[in-house]
């Protein structure tokens, strides 16, 4: 199976995340937005986890930290 793109909405409406999913599970890179539409965190999944280095944006936008996911 190919792997199709994904979104999903906060409750007004504004994006809350996108990416791609393959058997139902997340896969490849993902965004996650605030409701102000300023991205909040990026990275990728394999198979439904998180997996590399994922990058936590402060409320301007701009990268503030970095996470390397275990496993």
């Amino acid at each position: 199976m190919m792997p199709e793109p994904f979104e999903t909405r906060h409750k007004d409406g504004s994006l809350r995340a996108r990416g791609q999913t393959e058997d139902g599970r997340e896969t490849g890179y993902w965004e996650f937005f605030r409701k102000d539409g300023t991205r909040l965190r990026t990275g990728h999944f394999e198979a439904g986890r998180q997996v590399g280095e994922w990058t936590t944006y402060d409320a301007h936008g701009m990268p503030y930290k970095t996470t390397r996911m275990k496993g």
